[in-house]
């Protein structure tokens, strides 16, 4: 029976475990069916912390664990539960776990944390030159703490040498999914995909991805340049002339706005005008030509294979996914009211 232990530590996401072992557990329901007999569950799981005392998760939630990390303890895979770092300070004694996470890699064992979790196993040193995978809210701020991991936050999920990553959230269930595969079969998989309402074949953040300008840089003339672009963004023929405004030469502005922001000036256009096309996907029946150009692009074709660059889905598929009747309705009939207010 493969046993999956779950470590937690002060302030952990309980959602992320809870969501784990309400998956391991449906996935026994369902094997138990497909086979059509009494047997013992496939899967089994526990909850530790690094001493077996209790723990209080995010929201104040108490933790009874099953017991303490023991470092000659066998499991079948470890899941590192996340805490968030703008929240919660990162546990201070990560020694005992570094140990047994060792002796577990030195058997093969898999190694998985989902969500803000990766923060964990990169202060361990554990993804140095590797892939990974987080909640892309947190991908800047990750990616200045540990610049030796291989961020790529389009991923659902990741691995690399037997440590897997997740993404934001729900992409938990996708680890559960993966791991019902590795240990339990591709049939009951698919089986508990459709008991849990997941599309196995979502593999991609982006689509989900909300830009967040960085502004506290300090740089006053950057700034201007950000507000500028944001406000003007569908007029502007050349990043050369915002720099012309602020008082900057172009060549000088391109790596001082990278150095501010983390973007190039283009790059950073790019995605305030992806954004707004975004939000006339999502709002509005306007067509996609009628997008392009209002978001500053003339041609269709380019602005289609851009889109799809930067959400990894195209502008069609993005307005299927998320499209919302009921906020069209609302945005309209603020509009329609703050329109009679005018008059």
């Amino acid at each position: 029976m493969p046993k999956f232990s779950f470590w937690m530590s002060e302030g952990a996401l309980f959602s992320s475990v809870s969501m784990l072992v309400d998956a391991f557990a449906i996935a026994n329901l369902w094997q138990r069916s497909l086979e059509e007999n009494e047997s013992t569950p496939l899967f089994e799981t526990e909850i530790l912390t690094t001493d077996g005392a209790p723990v209080t998760a995010l929201g104040n939630i108490p933790v009874m664990p099953h017991g303490a990390i023991d470092e000659k303890a066998p499991t079948d895979c470890l899941v590192i539960a996340p805490t968030l770092p703008n929240v919660t300070p990162m546990s201070a004694n990560l020694d005992r776990l570094a140990r047994w996470i060792d002796a577990l890699r030195r058997d093969a064992v898999p190694i998985a944390t989902v969500c803000t979790g990766t923060f964990i196993l990169a202060e361990l040193g554990l993804l140095d030159g590797k892939t990974a995978t987080t909640n892309w809210k947190y991908a800047r701020m990750f990616q200045k703490h540990y610049p030796k991991v291989k961020l790529n936050v389009q991923y659902i999920l990741t691995e690399d040498d037997g440590i897997l990553c997740t993404g934001a959230a729900t992409a938990v269930y996708h680890l559960s999914l993966h791991l019902i595969r590795r240990f339990g079969s591709s049939r009951l998989a698919a089986t508990c995909s459709k008991a849990l309402l997941v599309d196995p074949n979502r593999s991609s953040q982006a689509p989900y991805v909300q830009s967040a300008p960085m502004r506290n840089h300090g740089d006053a003339q950057v700034l201007r340049a950000q507000q500028m672009i944001e406000e003007n963004y569908a007029a502007i023929d050349t990043v050369d002339t915002i720099a012309r405004e602020v008082g900057i030469s172009p060549r000088h502005f391109k790596r001082r706005f990278k150095s501010a922001t983390g973007d190039l000036p283009l790059k950073y256009l790019q995605r305030i005008r992806i954004d707004a096309a975004k939000e006339k996907l999502e709002t509005t029946h306007e067509t996609i030509e009628a997008i392009t150009w209002a978001v500053g692009y003339r041609d269709v074709s380019s602005f289609c294979r851009l889109f799809k660059q930067h959400t990894a889905i195209s502008p069609r598929a993005y307005r299927e996914k998320f499209f919302s009747p009921s906020l069209h309705n609302t945005i309209r009939k603020s509009l329609l009211r703050f329109e009679s207010l005018d008059k």
